[in-house]
């Protein structure tokens, strides 16, 4: 199955969490693509691929400025994601009221047309001392297990 990593982001931290992701899913993986949400058409995702969403959060718990107009497109286009399955992980501060709330509008989006999350919801809080990519690529096993997929030990 093609997997593809989508990423949003404002400061360039999900970005880097979405390639450490990209290399890990291709040590197993020979089609892994990965892609910035301001590049990436929302009326191509389709359920012949599995999405790896790598979000930040932004302000008041809004998206960052890489995913706003992916959002935008994709509420005016309200695509049928039936049979389309993701993992989400989510960058915030557990500071703020709004911790995460960035990839939850994401998230909102995909389930409301009939996508299929699966595995626990990643997250990274920013006031914790550990390093995003760390705590992504521990969250990446058990995500890639409930998609029925493998990962390299």
């Amino acid at each position: 199955m093609k997997i593809t990593v989508l990423y949003g982001t404002e400061s360039g931290n999900s970005e880097l969490v979405a390639e450490d992701l990209g290399a890990k899913l291709r040590e197993t993986h020979d089609d892994v693509e990965i892609f910035d949400l301001q590049d990436f058409d929302p009326a191509d995702l389709t359920a012949e691929h599995f999405y790896v969403v790598v979000c930040s959060t932004h302000g008041e718990g809004d998206l960052p400025n890489t995913a706003i107009d992916f959002a935008e497109k994709f509420d005016q286009l309200l695509p049928d994601l039936t049979g389309m399955r993701y993992a989400i992980f989510g960058l915030g501060d557990s500071f703020y009221d709004t911790y995460s709330q960035g990839s939850e509008h994401l998230d909102r989006r995909f389930t409301a047309q009939g996508a299929e999350r699966v595995g626990e919801y990643g997250r990274h809080d920013a006031s914790s001392w550990d390093m995003p990519s760390d705590i992504a690529l521990e969250w990446l096993p058990g995500a890639m297990e409930a998609a029925g997929l493998a990962l390299a030990g």
